[in-house]
């Protein structure tokens, strides 16, 4: 079953105290939901800092956007199963422009997406590869310290150190950003599952990589 959005937790944001991040406390980064009354004005929100997370040429005659929560079961076996043939095939060859936009189901998947995109662009996609494909290792506990701890091993794999991480993770504006780009790109495309594949203005749902192959050929009069 496509696991379906959460409206209770569509508004999110993570606003994390060092200590507990660092993990001296017993407890990891706090998750704060924002009601209509207490959320920032949409004037306040900076876009700018959450841009889409691409790859393969901006110019290539298909676009396809992928919807995906770091949460989600099958969205991680996408990643892992069709993912790899699809960036051969298509993305590395010019013929698709990639988008990867996150969807935030809970807590977890917006701090695994803060994580992500510590790194900058050039370590998103291989920091969010190892957050898919390790999805059930670091995922799999209902303490938060314990996630956010699994979270920060990621990271530091990927070259980061914990002051880099923890900026990151308190960094609340950003959330709100996050969130709201989110909201909005969700809105649009009328988003309702994950996976959700774009693919030039069509929404498709989870499929395997036979099938996503035949509608990106026909997409390219192949």
């Amino acid at each position: 079953m496509v696991k379906k959005l959460i409206p209770a937790l569509v508004a999110l944001a993570l606003v994390a105290v060092g200590a507990l991040w660092l993990g001296s406390g017993s407890q990891g980064p706090a998750l704060t939901a924002i009601g209509p009354a207490s959320a920032q004005d949409a004037a306040e929100v900076d876009p700018s800092r959450v841009p889409d997370m691409t790859l393969g040429n901006p110019d290539a005659p298909v676009t396809l956007i992928e919807y995906a929560s770091f949460t989600c079961p099958h969205c991680a076996s996408f990643h892992t199963n069709v993912m790899p043939q699809l960036k051969q095939n298509y993305i590395d060859t010019g013929k698709v422009h990639f988008i990867h936009r996150e969807v935030y189901f809970d807590r977890y998947g917006l701090w695994a997406a803060m994580v992500a995109r510590c790194g900058g662009e050039m370590r998103y996609f291989g920091m969010a590869d190892r957050i898919y494909t390790t999805q059930r290792e670091w995922a799999n506990s209902n303490d938060p310290a314990v996630v956010a701890e699994n979270l920060r091993r990621i990271g530091r794999a990927a070259g980061l150190n914990d002051e880099q991480l923890n900026a990151c993770m308190q960094d609340g504006d950003l959330a709100q950003a996050m969130v709201a780009v989110y909201q909005a790109n969700a809105e649009a495309d009328n988003v309702t599952s994950t996976p959700t594949l774009i693919i030039n203005g069509e929404k498709h749902s989870n499929m395997s990589y036979a099938d996503l192959s035949k509608i990106l050929d026909a997409a390219l009069g192949e």
